[in-house]
């Protein structure tokens, strides 16, 4: 489940997409109410700018108040825009989730693709796609969006958001072995199963860390991970 990193850091947080990742928060900060923006009624953003300031205030305020207690009034405060501004946007809290995920994703992967060109190899490649996937911290606000979202009921529609979301990432890994095989720098491996046991597996550290288990205080979980990665991606007769 990919985080928060905005900028090669992370996750890191992220951001979903890490590592996805820069603009993540600092650990801890997920528990400290984040000050709030003056509304301009003369000014309010248009366009891209206030689509982005909505949708960072929303992943803001999801991973600090959960869903239950989220209301539209919370998001224009958090954004320093009028609640009708934030009506506009969203439409309606059911569409919520969704909409900031999405665009979270969209944002992070905008950032990951940056990253990797200018990546000078396929290992390089492989170390961001750790990098964004996993949450930089356990106060990770991108990655507690994916969270609130996987623990909400969804319908047809809403799962077909989730699944194309999701296989984008294996996607990622998929290219960057394959490109990795091609040039002789990975062992030749089985793609797609590979993939899952990857994915899983930086799943299952993403919700450690999130967790704030302590065997993460002092050891990477990013290096922890990309070892266990090159080690099967390792050419035979390379040390």
């Amino acid at each position: 489940m990919p985080t928060s990193e905005t900028g090669p850091a992370g996750p890191q947080h992220p951001a979903l997409p890490q590592g996805v990742k820069g603009a993540g928060i600092h650990a801890g900060a997920a528990s400290r109410p984040a000050a709030t923006a003056p509304v301009d009624r003369k000014r309010q953003p248009s366009g891209d700018e206030a689509r982005g300031r909505a949708m960072r205030a929303a992943i803001s305020v999801i991973a600090e108040k959960g869903t239950a207690a989220l209301r539209m009034s919370d998001i224009a405060a958090r954004a320093g825009m009028s609640t009708g501004h934030i009506l506009y946007h969203f439409g309606k809290k059911d569409r919520l989730l969704l909409e900031v995920l999405a665009w979270s994703q969209a944002d992070l992967w905008a950032r990951f693709r940056e990253a990797c060109d200018q990546a000078a190899s396929p290992a390089e490649k492989l170390d961001l796609f750790v990098r964004f996937y996993l949450p930089r911290h356990q106060g990770d606000e991108r990655y507690a969006l994916w969270t609130q979202v996987l623990a909400q009921r969804h319908d047809e529609a809403g799962r077909h958001v989730l699944t194309a979301l999701l296989d984008g990432w294996d996607e990622r890994l998929e290219a960057i072995l394959r490109e990795g095989m091609e040039l002789g720098h990975f062992a030749e491996v089985d793609v797609a199963e590979f993939t899952i046991r990857a994915v899983a597996m930086l799943s299952g550290l993403s919700e450690d860390v999130m967790f704030g288990r302590s065997r993460w205080q002092d050891t990477s979980a990013h290096a922890f991970a990309l070892s266990a990665l090159e080690r099967e991606l390792r050419p035979t007769g390379q040390a």
